[in-house]
């Protein structure tokens, strides 16, 4: 069984599982958590307000292209490689499906 907060991921898993072994059975709670609460069954919280990772690494990814405009402005240009870097690292990501910075993050104790 996979589950997600809205059922997207956890129903794109199912089927990269399926692609890989069809002969597995899987199943996903259709519509996530969300639907399972609107539904009224009940929902035990572990009492973490963590992040989505999705949203964790565009604070990650802001705050490193802030800091280096920042610093680039009034310290020394040379910080301006920062937020071509990052946006560099967005591109790749957006082009690929793969991004670095989601899968460090990922590794986060707090992510665990």
């Amino acid at each position: 069984m996979t589950y997600c907060r809205s059922g997207r991921r956890s129903a794109d898993a199912c089927q990269q599982l399926l692609a890989e072994n069809p002969t597995l059975t899987v199943s996903t709670l259709v519509g996530g958590i969300e639907a399972w609460e609107q539904a009224g069954f009940p929902i035990q919280r572990s009492g973490q307000a963590v992040l989505p990772l999705d949203r964790q690494t565009q604070v990650v990814a802001g705050a490193m292209a802030l800091t280096g405009t920042l610093l680039g402005t009034f310290v020394q240009p040379l910080f301006y490689v920062l937020p071509g870097f990052v946006g560099a690292g967005l591109m790749f990501a957006g082009l690929t499906g793969w991004c670095g910075m989601a899968k460090l993050l990922a590794k986060m104790p707090w992510n665990q």
